[in-house]
């Protein structure tokens, strides 16, 4: 088994915010390993232009790579997504105090 290492929020949030990208990983979260090939015919792009965006999947270690003769097989790897949700957990956090310390202010300033 593979371990993760947790990556920065901003390198997931990076390699997600590319419609391109967010879709080949949805793809491979979905239907499982799946070679360039397969995931190209899908895509709407050249075989470069994914072989690129999984690169850069793969920088963030949202997919992995597994050579079996002359073909590369891709892999989500959904746990890379824990930094991006902690971040979000916290945030949301934040937030929702923040909300309700509002609400409060303004229950006591109705007449």
């Amino acid at each position: 088994m593979v371990s993760i290492v947790p990556m920065e929020p901003s390198l997931v949030f990076k390699a997600l915010a590319d419609p391109t990208r967010r879709a080949i990983f949805e793809r491979l979260t979905r239907d499982g390993e799946l070679t360039v090939h397969a995931l190209t015919d899908h895509a709407g792009i050249s075989q470069p232009a994914v072989s690129k965006h999984l690169t850069v999947l793969k920088r963030a270690r949202l997919v992995r790579d597994r050579r079996h003769g002359r073909e590369t097989h891709y892999s989500a790897q959904p746990k890379a997504l824990e930094p991006m949700v902690n971040w979000m957990n916290f945030y949301g956090a934040f937030w929702r105090e923040k909300f309700d310390r509002l609400e409060a202010v303004l229950e006591r300033m109705e007449p």
